[in-house]
């Protein structure tokens, strides 16, 4: 191993031990998921940090939205973050830099060690609150057309999970060209501006190190770290991150996922939309006696999503459905 990664609990594991785990180890985004523990980032590096899961007592994400939320408005749609915490009263907590692959890293995680909780205590007391209030709002009986429904809306929902990487690349690639066609201009400046004044301070601080100036350090610290804050950032273009590059991905996307729904005969909703996701939330809606044919719960559903933005509050559960399928309708202006 290039690095040996610092251990955060009290386990330890031996040298043979962490470097046969951690080559194994599944890598997602900027960790990984070992036999025997978790690898976690710093800052600017990947898996630098690893916890054994005797250490673990939660694991969930946290994301921090900026303004505008879902409008696009502000210059991230969202940063999300692992949380792992350990101990008594420890945390950890890792940037990623895209939502889907913290969701991922808990799928994945709930696989290896299905005992261990997976949200933050609050958000467990609120997704029970919700579940709560959404059993009460569903109807206790469907009519025969509800009941027929419901039924396609199942059968196609099985349908699109059996395409875990289609449906997943096809929400992946319309947030980034929905995030990146909303990034503005000013900012991108701004960032150019301030890059370029950090190179700039990182060669003068390598220059003034060599000829012994005694502040030479700083420079070079600060140089560096500018870089990297504005490299991370994801503000300035670069070759995976402009829109020409956003919209190849999305349109990628989009004509694998109608490749693949072209000889399912009557599907419910358009191949841009085919998410499980949205075949939930359409039966959320005859469940609840809103709708009865699915042409209708599909038109409410949308509808649905077009009144929730950044000044509306809603549960985790919802939270998660929403960052996933309201980008793929957005970049399709709901058509």
């Amino acid at each position: 191993m290039f690095f040996t990664p610092k251990c955060l609990g009290t386990t330890t594991l031996t040298k043979e031990e962490l470097k046969e785990d951690k080559e194994k180890c599944l890598k997602v985004g900027p960790c990984g998921l070992g036999a025997k523990a978790l690898y976690l980032n710093s800052f600017f590096l990947d898996r630098v940090y690893y916890i054994s899961y005797k250490d673990i007592n939660r694991c969930f994400k946290r994301v921090a939205m900026s303004k505008g939320g879902f409008t696009g408005k502000g210059v991230f749609g969202s940063m999300p973050y692992l949380v792992v915490q350990y101990g008594t009263g420890l945390e950890k907590q890792c940037n990623f830099k895209f939502e889907e692959e913290v969701d991922m890293f808990l799928e994945e995680l709930s696989k290896i060690r299905p005992e261990m909780p997976l949200h933050s205590v609050e958000a467990e007391y609120k997704l029970r609150m919700a579940e709560e209030e959404e059993r009460k709002r569903y109807l206790k009986e469907l009519s025969p057309e509800q009941e027929n429904s419901v039924k396609v809306l199942r059968d196609a929902e099985e349908v699109v999970k059996a395409y875990p990487d289609q449906y997943t690349k096809l929400s992946v690639t319309a947030k980034q060209k929905r995030v990146i066609e909303r990034i503005s201009p000013t900012y991108q400046k701004v960032a150019l501006v301030i890059l370029m004044l950090s190179i700039a301070s990182a060669l003068f601080g390598v220059f003034a190190l060599i000829k012994g100036q005694g502040l030479a350090i700083y420079f070079v610290l600060f140089g560096f770290s500018f870089i990297f804050i504005v490299i991370s950032s994801r503000i300035l273009p670069t070759g995976r991150n402009n829109k020409a590059y956003a919209e190849k991905e999305w349109a990628d996307a989009l004509k694998d996922m109608s490749e693949t729904m072209k000889d399912t005969k009557d599907f419910p909703v358009p191949p841009q939309y085919a998410h499980p996701v949205v075949l939930e939330r359409m039966i959320r809606v005859i469940r609840e006696g809103r709708a009865d044919s699915v042409s209708d719960a599909f038109t409410i559903m949308k509808e649905d999503l077009k009144k929730l933005n950044s000044d509306v509050t809603v549960s985790q559960k919802e939270y998660d459905e929403v960052v996933q399928v309201k980008p793929m309708f957005l970049v399709m202006d709901y058509q």
